[in-house]
């Protein structure tokens, strides 16, 4: 059903503006009674972060910034949905155009900067919202304009901890002017800290709950050194690898391949996945990562898992190949554990990190 729905609209999304279309897409998942999913194989199950998973597929964040459609995604057989980015106050992002298919490349380029209805809004539509039951991440982040960016943050963990199954503090943005500056050494444990105070001010009324940090695939091994350790000093609950990249391959061959801002999609899969490995051997088992960036197939999905993944995002791969590719990835998982004689996933978790982190593996 995913699959024929997928095939039937991409025809009239594709002759729309990027933006556009991405409005009607939510618009349509909105308005439409879409049938539940198959459930997955069982032992495609995760716990991590103290949450049960059902599969370890995730919506990853930016598509759905408003939480206008969770219900949605999980009905077509996502395992989570992280929603967001989330700012304090409204802010319209940057001027259009900002969202650029690379066809030719199956790659996304974006810079919307942001754009969100802002903390009220945002939690009203949580709080009131129906449909199944299920792991949804708040992703929060900081207004452009900010005095004090790092109390946006905190600011954001503190407004939804009533609603939110987890939180990504989302310093890895290359679309806000300096955002990416609190990877740096001495503002993350700042603002770590700060978040893991409000999120312990509501533990009472709330719950904990979990704090993930989401990182840029540009970082420099030194650098990645420190993010780690801060991290671990700060006992954050996981780390989100990787963000969409500011680098340009030569190899890209789209007309939008120079615009400027974010780049996703399949060109981002080798060196996200590596630096997910990299993140994975200098964690050392002390919290689960979530490995984003390329995921195209279950194959790819299957690399991630064994670079050090416990859980998958993905997005860009959806424009081009539909919602039929969340079912896809959950079967092949399956297929390749009934192939390889795993009992789960967490038994391939990481068996290739040093491979990866050394520079890749040549996938079978």
């Amino acid at each position: 059903m995913m699959r024929f729905l997928g095939a039937l609209s991409r025809p009239f999304l594709f002759a729309m503006d990027p933006e556009e279309a991405h409005a009607a897409t939510i618009k349509a998942l909105r308005l439409t009674p879409l049938p539940a999913a198959a459930p997955a194989d069982p032992r495609l199950a995760v716990q991590a972060f103290g949450l049960a998973f059902p599969n370890p597929v995730g919506m990853a964040a930016g598509f759905d910034k408003g939480a206008q459609v969770p219900g949605a995604l999980l009905r077509i057989g996502f395992g989570f949905v992280e929603i967001g980015t989330v700012t304090p106050a409204p802010q319209p992002g940057n001027p259009r155009p900002r969202l650029f298919r690379l066809v030719e490349d199956e790659a996304v380029i974006n810079r919307f900067g942001f754009n969100s209805e802002g903390h009220e809004a945002v939690h009203e539509r949580l709080v009131k919202r129906a449909g199944p039951k299920g792991v949804i991440g708040v992703n929060v982040g900081a207004n452009k304009d900010a005095f004090d960016r790092v109390a946006d943050y905190a600011a954001g963990v503190s407004a939804f901890a009533d609603v939110a199954s987890y939180f990504t503090i989302n310093i890895s943005s290359p679309n806000t002017p300096g955002l990416r500056d609190l990877q740096q050494k001495s503002a993350l444990d700042e603002l770590l800290a700060r978040c893991v105070d409000a999120r312990d001010r509501k533990i009472e009324r709330c719950g904990r709950k979990p704090l993930l940090v989401k990182i840029a695939p540009d970082l420099a091994e030194s650098d990645l050194d420190d993010v780690v350790d801060v991290c671990r000093a700060r006992g954050v609950d996981g780390m989100i690898v990787s963000n969409t990249t500011i680098a340009r391959s030569p190899l890209l061959i789209s007309q939008h391949a120079r615009e400027s801002g974010g780049l996703s999609g399949k060109p981002l899969f080798e060196a996200a996945t590596r630096v997910l490995a990299q993140t994975y051997l200098r964690v050392d088992g002390r919290f689960p990562l979530v490995g984003v960036g390329g995921i195209h197939d279950a194959e790819t999905a299957f690399a991630k898992i064994e670079a050090g993944a416990s859980l998958i995002q993905l997005y860009s791969a959806l424009v081009y190949a539909g919602p039929g590719l969340v079912g896809d990835i959950n079967s092949g998982l399956a297929a390749r554990l009934d192939a390889e004689g795993l009992p789960t996933l967490a038994a391939a978790t990481g068996r290739r990190a040093q491979e990866w982190a050394a520079g890749g593996v040549q996938r079978r």
